[in-house]
């Protein structure tokens, strides 16, 4: 029986994963207020690292206060930020040889809200919100107030805060970065025409509403390790007409890959409420088979992948190089023992946990 192609090694630039299946991205709502990690992202983390998979990258992080989507999320814009990262880390490194990469984001008009237990929706400057910044003085709802249209000096103090925060990430010793470019955040905003209305070097054309993205991805590479990933998440569309769509992200991916961009993750929407799409097992994979044609770089496929054999088939059929799971794993911290089980692979468990594997599973832990 030939060996699953998901738990084959992957190489992203100078990181080996030792396999396919990636742990995306999770908010968690659940910093101190001023954007530094608790003891919660002590214990989140730590069982997730210990769950099997080849990489774990950690829940979106503000490159600035303004930039958290709630006053809960997690930032790596202060001394604070970094010493309260540094010791979760620690914690979890401490026990988990997995690789572990931090996405790094700004939530633009879609920042200054509640978290999503407590509604939701956007925070009154008497309740302890800020105003937001985008690409053009439009809301991401009519019921919102409108954010402010960015300067260039606003846009030359974004790219600054990119960089700090990616070389905080150098000192913490990540071995992966994502820069966050989906899901209507602020660098997405930036790229659909829905909203972005500029009329300088920074909106109206394709070329022009990439340039921000290309430009802090060059910064972010030149300060972050050399040997070490920086790649980008991306919504291959907004699902809207007029607006993002997938055949302007292959220009965005073609560009990145040109400027030695690590890998892509392919993910969609968020942009605008109107959007209209149908929601099914796998349905952002297409999204990464189009890139899998049109780039060198290694792409990874999202979107509601959550059985053993859905996940080997898109590894398998080349529309993805590798797989990311969220909900999934929240779901099923062990999901990557159960697919290897299933599958007839072997995964890494911690020592303390190998008198768990099943007697008729002789191999499962290697």
């Amino acid at each position: 029986m030939a060996s699953p192609q998901l738990f084959s090694p992957l190489a992203i630039g100078g990181l080996t994963l030792p396999n396919r299946i990636v742990i995306s991205p999770m908010c968690q709502y659940s910093a101190d207020g001023e954007g530094s990690m608790t003891d919660w992202h002590t214990i989140h983390l730590g069982q997730l690292a210990l769950s099997g998979a080849g990489l774990l990258i950690i829940e979106a992080s503000a490159v600035a206060a303004a930039g958290r989507i709630t006053p809960g999320d997690v930032g790596l814009y202060s001394d604070a930020n970094e010493q309260a990262m540094a010791r979760t880390l620690a914690s979890v490194r401490a026990h988990s040889p997995m690789p572990i990469g931090i996405q790094l984001g700004h939530a633009g008009r879609k920042a200054s809200c509640q978290a999503p237990w407590e509604g939701g929706k956007q925070l009154g400057l008497e309740d302890g919100g800020w105003e937001t910044l985008a690409p053009s003085a439009t809301p991401y709802q009519d019921d919102q107030r409108p954010p402010q249209a960015m300067t260039l000096d606003d846009i030359d103090t974004l790219k600054a805060d990119f960089v700090a925060a990616a070389q905080r990430a150098a000192r913490l010793g990540f071995d992966l970065i994502e820069l966050h470019a989906a899901h209507g955040y602020l660098l997405h905003q930036f790229l659909s025409p829905l909203s972005n209305q500029r009329d300088d070097a920074y909106g109206g054309s394709l070329e022009n509403r990439m340039r921000l993205i290309l430009e802090i991805f060059e910064a972010v590479r030149e300060v972050f390790p050399a040997d070490k990933p920086v790649g980008i998440r991306i919504s291959g569309s907004d699902w809207v007409e007029g607006g993002w769509d997938l055949a302007q992200s292959v220009a965005l991916a073609q560009a990145l890959d040109a400027r030695g961009c690590s890998f892509i993750d392919c993910s969609g929407g968020g942009l605008d409420p109107r959007q209209t799409l149908d929601v099914g097992p796998s349905y952002q994979v297409p999204f990464a088979r189009r890139m899998k044609q049109e780039v060198a770089m290694p792409v990874i496929a999202v979107g509601l992948i959550t059985e053993p054999e859905q996940a080997e088939g898109i590894v398998f059929s080349g529309d993805a190089d590798a797989v990311a799971l969220a909900r999934g794993m929240l779901f099923d911290p062990r999901w990557p023992w159960h697919a290897a089980a299933k599958l007839g692979a072997s995964v890494h468990a911690p020592k303390q946990y190998l008198r768990s594997q099943p007697h008729t599973l002789k191999g499962l832990f290697g």
